[in-house]
């Protein structure tokens, strides 16, 4: 996809902002706390309905208003799609080309957004809730019938776990069991088979980031002990535990997965550096998957990247986002030397004080403005 337009008002600092974009490369300038960052937040919050700096009620809505509004124009294939969002922090209404969504799933569906920001990070450190969203995710846009099936197993997980606080017999959990198992098993093939499909490109795109680390390998933990029995059995094997827990302990929801390099034994670490690096790796590889499933690449946001990244791995990730011929938003504090020493053609804009200006005429250049 490729975004055409974007309008914001109300975003954190942002007053009232109107962007065109560029179809390769746009770069977002300004001083530390001018906005650039919230502009990124915008497209984000469109394709995942909800940002990544913590929950929409907390800060989100520009002191003094009211509410936020995202409007925003792109292009898939021929077709021009239009979509907007209102929300006050507690609630929100969206539009679709033109009619109401009563679903932020049927907007985040559309837009297909990969972000690479300063807590990027955590998807190789933090906790296994964001590593199930990357690939849930990537399985959301790829696969259709993913929804559905990850809408059913949270369901009956959720109705297990509402038994299992109020101390049922354990008959009661039969019908639940069965349901989670049967959803879980498809949700779990479904998460196997799209981690399988990763690793070639993620070896690519390790080879070009982090060359030194060796061959990469991803380790996917279903969640139970998939090895040595189906998840029906599992769920009957762990009911004493939870029912002593008040939850279920075992399942999908507790699937995992790691990342590992040929170069390092056993579990040592990642330096900060090279997590940023891995993290980054895993999503540009998302983005490719998505683009030999789909026929289109998402837009890739970078967010301050010459704050997390040293100069010669900025120009590696320039070069490699710039042959694959993704639209790209950059933020930064100025336009990174790395963008005009490869003569990557840009379109400019400068924030300032919550205002978006563009770099004089607007124009796609090839060097500074």
């Amino acid at each position: 996809m490729q975004l055409i337009r974007l309008r914001v008002a109300g975003l954190r600092c942002l007053g009232e902002v109107d962007l065109t974009l560029a179809p390769g490369l746009n770069v977002i300038v300004g001083g530390n706390g001018a906005g650039k960052s919230s502009l990124i937040e915008a497209v984000h919050l469109m394709a995942y309905g909800r940002s990544f700096r913590g929950r929409v009620r907390d800060g989100l809505v520009r002191t003094g208003q009211t509410h936020l509004e995202i409007y925003t124009e792109w292009k898939e294939g021929p077709a021009v799609h239009r979509a907007g969002m209102r929300h006050s922090g507690q609630d929100w209404q969206a539009r679709l080309d033109g009619e109401p969504t009563q679903r932020l799933t049927d907007l985040c569906a559309q837009v297909a957004v990969v972000t690479f920001e300063p807590g990027s990070h955590a998807l190789l450190g933090g906790s296994g809730e964001q590593r199930r969203r990357y690939l849930d995710w990537g399985l959301f846009h790829v696969e259709p019938d993913f929804l559905m099936g990850w809408r059913r197993y949270t369901r009956a997980l959720k109705q297990r776990n509402a038994l299992l606080k109020a101390r049922p017999t354990e008959r009661a959990l039969d019908p639940w069991d069965h349901e989670m198992a049967a959803a879980g098993e498809i949700l779990t093939r479904q998460r196997q088979t799209y981690v399988t499909a990763l690793e070639p490109g993620l070896e690519r795109a390790a080879q070009a980031f982090l060359p030194e680390l060796g061959r990469p390998q991803l380790d996917f933990q279903p969640g139970w002990k998939q090895a040595e029995l189906g998840l029906a059995d599992a769920l009957l094997l762990s009911r004493d535990r939870d029912l002593a827990m008040g939850y279920s302990t075992t399942g999908p929801h507790r699937a995992d997965w790691r990342l590992g390099f040929a170069t390092l034994p056993g579990r040592e670490a990642l330096s900060r550096g090279q997590e940023k690096l891995a993290a980054l790796a895993c999503l540009m590889t998302q983005a490719e998957q998505h683009a030999l499933r789909r026929g289109g690449w998402p837009v890739i946001c970078l967010d301050d990247l010459a704050s997390e990244l040293d100069r010669n791995h900025q120009r590696q990730v320039l070069e490699w986002i710039r042959a694959c011929g993704a639209q790209v938003l950059l933020t930064g504090t100025e336009v990174p030397e790395s963008v005009q020493s490869l003569g990557f053609p840009y379109r400019l804009f400068h924030v300032e004080q919550g205002l978006v200006r563009n770099g004089e005429t607007g124009e796609d250049h090839a060097h500074a403005v």
